[in-house]
């Protein structure tokens, strides 16, 4: 049987491939940025995925997440998001976990442990816990910053939370880390301003004072640099300068 993940292991070399098919990694959000990184790191050879989130898809997902197509609106995004990676890479041994993560059940999502985890989870307070959370426990972790009403996909990038700038977000993040004695954490962020949204009608969702606008290709963006930061960390293998 021909090797789907061989044009990988060219790159990485067999040594490092052979990690990231013994790992587990954790993607907490499966929305516009969480999806594209769950299937960059499927797609890459990762061998153990759990995938978190709550949510069901609706056709206003459809302009930017990986899972949402019409075929699987209304269906929880972490059962779609386990039926297309299950399709893509069949041995990849998936957790699809259809619940949020908050800081009064935050044990339910331990009772395996994880070789690393990607924070990809909108609501601040749930995002600061899960970040001390996986700092207390030694669990290396990556965060996606805002995305939402920015049009310049270039601008994103990997950087240390003390380093970001012009993100609102980071900004909270920070300042709320800081509190909790964190003062280094590695981030996807971008510096471009936000952009002022066109009115629109969707609801909000529970947690939410408003809903971003929000393209396809910067979130899709940032999920791929939370994949290459993950990838670079489980295998060794650098891919920056």
């Amino acid at each position: 049987m021909e090797d789907q993940f061989i044009r990988t292991r060219m790159l990485l070399g067999d040594d490092a491939f052979t990690r990231l098919q013994s790992s587990h990694v954790a993607i907490f959000g499966l929305g516009g940025v969480g999806s594209w990184c769950a299937e960059a790191l499927c797609r890459s050879g990762v061998g153990e995925l759990t995938l978190i989130d709550l949510d069901e898809l609706s056709v206003s997902n459809i302009n930017r997440q990986s899972f949402a197509v019409h075929s699987t609106v209304g269906m929880k995004k972490a059962e779609a998001a386990a039926l297309r990676l299950s399709d893509i890479s069949p041995t990849c041994r998936l957790h699809p976990m259809a619940a949020r993560y908050e800081a009064q059940t935050r044990e339910e999502f331990f009772t395996q442990p994880y070789d690393c985890i990607v924070d990809a989870i909108d609501l601040v307070s749930c995002k600061l816990d899960l970040i001390e959370t996986a700092h207390t426990r030694g669990i290396p972790m990556i965060s996606a910053m805002g995305t939402g009403n920015k049009l310049d996909a270039q601008q994103l990038r990997i950087a240390d939370l003390s380093k970001t700038q012009g993100c609102p977000l980071a900004r909270v993040v920070r300042k709320e880390l800081k509190a909790r004695g964190i003062v280094h954490h590695p981030v996807v962020f971008s510096p471009e301003l936000p952009s002022r949204a066109h009115d629109g009608t969707e609801a909000h969702p529970p947690g939410r004072r408003s809903i971003p606008a929000s393209s396809m290709w910067v979130p899709a963006s940032a999920g791929l640099l939370l994949a290459q930061w993950v990838i670079s960390h489980l295998t060794g293998v650098k891919t920056a300068p």
